[in-house]
Order: structure tokens, then C-alpha cells, then sequence
């Protein structure tokens, strides 16, 4: 399979299906933002060195191709049949705050980002998912989109906040509270 198609020279691409939509298309913007979440992720288990964590991340990254298929299919043309989201993907992301939220200091302040290489891409990982979603709900409303689809990435970016304090405690990072002066 060859990597270039030239296809997209003059600024189109295809959808799942086949449309051919402007590469600035809010389409893409939303599975752009999903795939740029992913690698985000992916740099995240390359300086967490947690294997659970890591297990979790690669779930997670799963989730995000699932995610961005959707995304990127035309319903109206595509015959794919793509993979399912499920609400247990939903409660596993519930289930994994929960279970790093009672191993935390409860929080007093709001945190400013840093402390730790791998909290600080937790922190712009988070960014990225919230921009993501931000995507997503503009794209819903022009286009149908699962509402499984925005309760994941809405769940995923709480999970990379309780992750960035799970990691600043497990490395022994300090969290810098944020002060209104």
C-alpha cells in the first residue's frame, strides 16, 4: 500500500464512503483533533512507566481510532460496518477515575500544569481532548453524531486530569495550586 495517493493535492479528501469534502471541513477538523488526541496519549505512556496506566492508555488509544472511523464515515454513502462505542468504555473511564480519585489528596485548589514530564502531557493531552470535543458537538450540529461519542471524550478528558494528579503523586511531584492575586 503506498503511503502517497496524491489525491489530496488540491486540498479535498475522502470520507469513509467516498465523499470527497475541503480537508478544512468541519469533519476532518473533528477526526484531525481525535488522531492529534491519540498521539498525545501515546506520548503520555512513553513517560508515564506505570504498566496499569499504560494498559489503560492502549484502551484508550483503541477507543480514539473507533472513534475517529466514526468520524470520518459518510453514513449516507459508507457501507463499512464500523466498530461499536459501548457505555462500558464510558464506565471503564468512570471506574478508572474512581479508582485513582481515592488514592488522591482531595482537591483544594485548582492545579496549574507541570510538575513532571508526564503530567504536563497529561495536561496538554486534556487541551487537545477538550478541543476535540469542542470539534465534535460543533460537527453534531450540522451532522449526526452518536451521543456516546461526546460523553467519552467529554469522560476522557476528566480521566487525563485525575491521571496528571496520579502521576504528580506517584513521582512525587509537586502540585503548584493556582492563586488569584
Amino acid at each position: 500500500m503506498k503511503i502517497y495517493t496524491r489525491t489530496g493535492d488540491k486540498g479535498q479528501t475522502s470520507l469513509i464512503g467516498g465523499t470527497r469534502v475541503p480537508k478544512h471541513h468541519i469533519r476532518i477538523e473533528a477526526y484531525g483533533t481525535v488522531d492529534e488526541l491519540n498521539s498525545w496519549i501515546g506520548v503520555i505512556r512513553d513517560t508515564a512507566n506505570n504498566d496499569n496506566i499504560n494498559e489503560q492508555l492502549i484502551s484508550i488509544q483503541n477507543t480514539l481510532f473507533t472513534i475517529g472511523s466514526h468520524l470520518a464515515n459518510d453514513p449516507e454513502k459508507s457501507k463499512m460496518k464500523l466498530p461499536e462505542i459501548t457505555e462500558a468504555e464510558v464506565k471503564s473511564l468512570e471506574d478508572a477515575i474512581d479508582a485513582m480519585d481515592a488514592q488522591l489528596e482531595p482537591m483544594k485548589h485548582f492545579v496549574l500544569p507541570g510538575g513532571h514530564i508526564a503530567v504536563s502531557n497529561c495536561h496538554v493531552a486534556r487541551c487537545v481532548c477538550r478541543r476535540a470535543e469542542r470539534c465534535i458537538i460543533h460537527l453534531s450540529e450540522e451532522f449526526a453524531v452518536e451521543e456516546i461519542i461526546v460523553r467519552y471524550i467529554n469522560r476522557l478528558s476528566d480521566y487525563l486530569f485525575t491521571l496528571s494528579r496520579k502521576l504528580s503523586a506517584d513521582m512525587g511531584a509537586k502540585e503548584i495550586p493556582w492563586i488569584v492575586r
